[in-house]
């Protein structure tokens, strides 16, 4: 006899309970990325993220330098220069290209900042992704050397983390988040992370077959350090020129032989005192 049978009504939907959504996620194809920062304003406006745009580091056009509490998008600017073996029309051999790229919190399927958390602040949606409750957020700051990629930030005006949410406030109301909603490329895009996957699969095959051979994949597979990300990106060459990590890994992923170290040495030490104080009664 099955459920249904012997439960009439057993259903989720019959039960009260919807369907779980699919994990969803971004894809940002940084070959069409244009730099135009559209991303940024529009992450800092819908999220009332402070606005420090107008600051000027002098070192590139990259004027927000990362993610952070207050940067929870970030195009960053490369000025490659290495030979690209063609010329340009009326200029000449061009030795430097430029690469940009909209960086965001990964949202990883094996989160660090989640495990360290000791309020329960950091949680996963039923999207799959991941946010900070600032109300719960006691502002320990351990989240933030946990991240592999550096994303989370503590505000100077509260001392809380802060971080992008893929604007889980409009996912809930069935709109996508505000940077790919803005973007003028279609750079970043949005939707269910299976069928994202999928599009960036064909995507590179595509710039492959034209001639890029440097392209490739970063953050999708599942199998990697993190379990995949929840926003995985086409590059046009190594993560590190794009200041991403090569192998990113889950900083807690030894956590549990950790403490199975120190319950042992924990032991031992507590034998060690028992042998000695019986060795003192003794005496």
């Amino acid at each position: 006899m099955d459920l249904e049978t012997a439960l009439p009504g057993a259903r989720d939907e019959e039960a009260g309970y919807a369907e779980r959504p699919a994990r969803m996620g971004f894809f940002t194809d940084t070959s069409v990325c244009i730099g135009c920062k559209a991303c940024e304003v529009a992450c800092k406006e819908w999220n009332a993220v402070p606005d420090d745009l107008t600051a000027f580091t002098g070192m590139s056009y990259d004027n927000t330098v990362g993610l952070g509490a207050d940067s929870w998008r970030h195009v960053a600017f490369i000025e490659q220069r290495k030979p690209l073996g063609h010329q340009t029309p009326g200029v000449g051999d061009m030795d430097f290209r430029w690469l940009m790229a909209s960086d965001v919190c990964k949202h990883c399927t094996h989160a660090a900042c989640l495990d360290v958390c000791p309020t329960g602040s950091l949680f996963r949606t039923e999207y799959g992704t991941v946010v900070v409750q600032q109300d719960i957020c006691n502002g320990c700051g351990y989240c933030v050397p946990a991240c592999p990629f550096g994303v989370i930030g503590k505000r100077e005006s509260d001392g809380l983390a802060a971080k992008c949410t893929l604007c889980y406030d409009r996912l809930q109301v069935g709109q996508e988040p505000a940077c790919a909603k803005t973007c003028p490329t279609d750079s970043i895009q949005f939707g269910e992370l299976d069928e994202l996957r999928e599009r960036a699969e064909r995507r590179l095959e595509r710039l492959r077959e034209s001639g890029v051979s440097s392209a490739r994949l970063y953050g999708h597979d599942p199998d990697d350090g993190v379990g995949g990300t929840g926003a995985f990106f086409l590059l046009l060459d190594e993560p590190e020129v794009y200041g991403l990590p090569p192998d990113p890994v889950v900083t807690t992923r030894d956590l549990p032989s950790m403490w199975r170290h120190a319950g042992a040495a924990a032991a031992a030490l507590l034998v060690g005192l028992a042998a000695v104080a019986w060795k003192g009664r003794r005496r």
